[in-house]
This record gives C-alpha cells, structure tokens and sequence, in this order.
C-alpha cells in the first residue's frame, strides 16, 4: 500500500481531513510523501519559525542585541501561556521572548518580538527563501482583533463569553480560517523552510543553528514527536485555531538521517484539544517518514 493511502487511512479513522509533507531534509530532490500538500491552509503560529529565523538573522547581522530588554505591561498582553499570562508587568530580553513564542507559542512575546524585528519584513523573508505561497498577513495581535471584529466583541472577555454561542457555520466563516485574509501556506512550503534551517541555507549558520534550538525547546510533545520513538529527536512549531490543528518539524535519527514534515489537520468538532487527532497526526509523519526511510 502507498504511503499516502495509509496516511489517508490513518486520518480517515481520527475523523480529520488535511494535508502532509514529508521530505528528506539531505539527498537528492523528488523523495516524499504528498497528501494535498499544496493546498493552501491557514498556519496560525506555525509562522513563528519565519519570525524565529528573522529575529536570529538580524542578531547575527549585528542589527538587534538579543539582551535588549523589554517591559511587559498589561496594554502588551493577549492571553495565553508564558508572559501572556502574568498578572504583573514583566521584564525580559528579547531571546526570551523567542523562547517564549516558540517554547509555549506565547502570542505576547510574539507580537512584541514581531513589533521589534519590523512586520513588514517577513514578508520579505518569505520571498527571499522562495515561498511564494506562504503570506504573512500581520501577527497574533492581528489575528486577535480580526477574530473580535467577525464576532462583534470588543474585548477578549466578550468574545470569551460570545465564541461558544455561536453556530458552527458562524464560525467556519470566521476570516481567520480563510487563507486569502489570514496568514497562511502550504505543507510543502513550510517544509522547504524547515529543510533550508536544517542545511543552514537560510540565513548565517548561528542563525540557523538558533532556530533549530528553539524548536526543540517545545513544551508540547502530543503531535508530530508522539509518533515517533525513544531516540528519534522531533524540534517542532505547533499552531492551533478551533478545529484546526498544525504542526511543523524535523525528526532526527541517530544515524543522522533528517526528515522535514509538515501536518495540518481539519476535524469537524471546534474543539482545540482533541488528543486523538494530535496522536493521528505523530502516527501519519512516523508512517510517512518509514516509508523514506525503506524505500
């Protein structure tokens, strides 16, 4: 049976349709595993790899000081985890709000990271590394306000109390879930991304080497690496909207072999929290990547 009918079959009986990119990170060009990898999807903070990758090429560049320091306060907090969710103002540098943002997807360091290595420049950077399809279209502050305006809330406690009212179809058309208005790309171009970290092909290879530590600093381990067993090291960026679940990473084989994936699933329940789907998206990169592997 093909690889991709068996990744077909494993998301078939998690309930979940999407796409998936798996590609040798070494080697030559022309060996994957494709599943609708060019179909366009909404990567929510699956972005903050570019934004990584950006921060870390301006301090190799000399541009940024990665201890420059940055106050915390109340107007810079969008909910979450990490400095999102301190009660108090906070102090930290600038290579922890890179921590934060890829460790535990803290949408505050985020947004103040953006805000300091300049938005408009991601886009750039996308171009540059030949991802014509991926769009960055602001950060999480943007993506915060856009989802209170499609629900009319003014605050983050209003739309708390409005979201779970709301009918499924309301929701669905929410922009954020339409990749024309939302940040977005696609599995195969995500994974080009990770196989340009992984080679240090893009940027300085301090850069390149910082990103790809800050990726195996994730906390969150139910995805791609939950498929994966004892001795294969997973670095990975997870994003997360309701009934969208994403995630992309290199696993790493004690024999120094390197694979790129990339996995973004749709379910049909909103839910955010479904261990099954994470558990089915680990198995179809492990499925994906056996098949390199003996091909």
């Amino acid at each position: 049976m093909a690889a991709e009918q068996r990744v077909e079959e494993i998301f078939a009986r998690a309930g979940i349709t999407g796409s998936l990119h798996v590609v040798p990170v070494d080697g030559p060009a022309g060996r994957e595993v494709a599943v609708r990898a060019d179909e366009q999807t909404p990567i929510a903070s699956v972005f903050k790899i570019l934004l990584a990758l950006e921060f870390a090429r301006q301090v190799a560049a000399g541009q940024l000081d990665a201890s420059e320091r940055v106050l915390v306060g109340a107007g810079d907090r969008l909910g979450g985890w990490g400095v999102a969710g301190c009660a108090d103002d906070v102090e930290v540098s600038l290579r922890d709000l890179a921590y934060f943002a890829m460790s535990v997807s803290d949408n505050t360091a985020a947004d103040l990271l953006l805000h300091r290595v300049g938005a408009d420049v991601l886009p750039m950077l996308a171009a540059e590394l030949d991802l014509p399809r991926t769009r960055i279209l602001g950060g999480p502050r943007q993506l915060v306000e856009l989802m209170l305006a499609d629900v009319g809330a003014r605050t983050e406690a209003d739309f708390a109390r409005i979201f779970p009212t709301l009918p499924e179809e309301r929701v669905r058309a929410m922009r954020v879930f339409d990749p024309a208005h939302t940040t977005s790309s696609t599995a195969r171009e995500i994974t080009r991304l990770l196989g340009l970290i992984w080679r240090d092909e893009a940027g300085p290879g301090a850069a390149c080497a910082t990103v790809r530590e800050l990726m195996s600093r994730q906390l969150f381990w139910t995805r791609l690496a939950s498929g994966f067993p004892a001795g294969v090291r997973v670095a990975a960026k997870t994003g997360t909207l309701p009934g969208l679940h994403l995630e992309a990473g290199v696993a790493e084989y004690p024999d120094g072999s390197r694979y790129a994936m990339a996995v973004f699933a749709r379910t049909d329940r909103l839910a955010t929290r479904r261990i099954d789907v994470d558990l089915a998206m680990g198995e179809a990169a492990r499925t994906a990547v056996e098949a390199l592997r003996t091909a």
